[in-house]
């Protein structure tokens, strides 16, 4: 998988996030379409830029903003780079694909080589068909790539069981909502939150709606990304998924095959298919806590959700105590709780 460029062009548009320091965003022009990149935060050469990268049906402020927007975020936001990367045409008001457009999850291969940066490293947040690009992006570039953060990840090919129940949605239900499945849990269809309702309404009357299903026939048509604990990934890993997303059993099985030493697995209690949007509080402490595994930040106190909530961090060992498959944070809606295990536990509070 190549990241070569050619003829790369970049034109700054208008700041965006009045009040966060520098942020601008960026039309970058590549050989598989125009790319339109957010950049935000302090410019640092010390530490990786954050690469988001969104889900289809979603472009980057709709998939982020309440996460990076959420208060107990800022201090992340003010000591690193944010790249939040939209898929070619993705973006609101975006023009029309040219007929026999490429393959736009391609795009991110070209993003990163192309971006005017003082950073040569990146940790990556991906939602859905984000997380399985930012993946394909880190196997092909593990240099690049510090951490990978993989909310509602599915690594696998659809099989022609998938293929067959897809051609029948594609008959029986709307381009709308055959994706508000793959972005939702059934209970949260059912129920018509609020959340539904708002995402419903904008991906319908979308004028990009053409680029969508593009997008969305690209993710479906992708390739099973072999996850092996030994080779996969260079880097550590967060599984993230809400315990009633939809992609909650591939998230499982992926975790499953990961290296249980670089591998933390994040299950979201009373979470549907968008714990970014809806348990950003949740989601920020991990996150929190995996950059301090990294590393970095290793002063920031987890405030005011420490002293609401008890956070378990449980590194699972065996009887004898050797390490067991994997590390699982979990965070339930009214603080962790972990079964009864021969595990060590740590309480984290500041």
């Amino acid at each position: 998988m190549t990241t070569e460029m050619q003829e790369i062009a970049i034109t700054e548009e208008k700041p965006l996030l009045t009040g966060q320091a520098e942020a601008k965003e960026h039309s970058i022009e590549t050989p598989h379409g125009v790319l339109h990149v957010t950049l935000h935060g302090t410019r640092t050469t010390r530490r990786p830029a954050i690469l988001t990268f969104h889900d289809v049906g979603l472009d980057s402020k709709s998939c982020f903003s309440p996460l990076f927007k959420f208060e107990e975020m800022q201090e992340i936001v003010k000591n690193f780079t944010l790249i939040h990367v939209d898929a070619p045409g993705q973006e609101e008001g975006a023009a029309a694909y040219p007929v026999g457009y490429e393959n736009p999850l391609r795009s991110v291969f070209t993003c990163w080589c192309s971006l005017p940066r003082p950073f040569r490293t990146v940790i990556g947040v991906g939602v859905g068909a984000g997380a399985y690009i930012l993946s394909r992006f880190a196997i092909a570039n593990p240099d690049s790539v510090e951490g990978l953060v993989l909310v509602n990840i599915d690594t696998n090919a659809r099989g022609w069981i998938d293929w067959a129940a897809q051609k029948l949605s594609s008959v029986t239900s709307s381009l709308t909502e055959q994706i508000l499945s793959h972005l939702f849990s059934q209970e949260e269809l059912s129920s018509n939150t609020d959340l539904v309702q708002s995402h419903r309404e904008r991906i319908s009357k979308a004028s990009n709606l053409i680029n969508i299903e593009l997008l969305w026939k690209t993710y479906n048509s992708r390739r099973d990304l072999n996850v092996d604990r030994n080779s996969t990934f260079k880097c550590p890993v967060m599984l993230v998924v809400g315990d009633q997303a939809p992609y909650e059993e591939a998230a499982v099985e992926c975790n499953s095959k990961m290296d249980p030493t670089t591998t933390s697995f994040l299950k979201m209690a009373d979470a549907g298919g968008l714990p970014q949007l809806t348990q950003p509080a949740k989601l920020t402490e991990a996150f929190k806590y995996f950059i301090q595994g990294m590393g970095y930040m290793a002063s920031s106190c987890m405030t005011r959700l420490s002293r609401s909530r008890t956070t378990s961090l449980s590194s699972s060992y065996s009887m004898d105590g050797s390490r067991s498959r994997s590390r699982t944070l979990s965070q339930g809606s009214q603080g962790g709780q972990m079964p009864p295990s021969p595990s060590q536990m740590m309480e984290v509070s500041c």
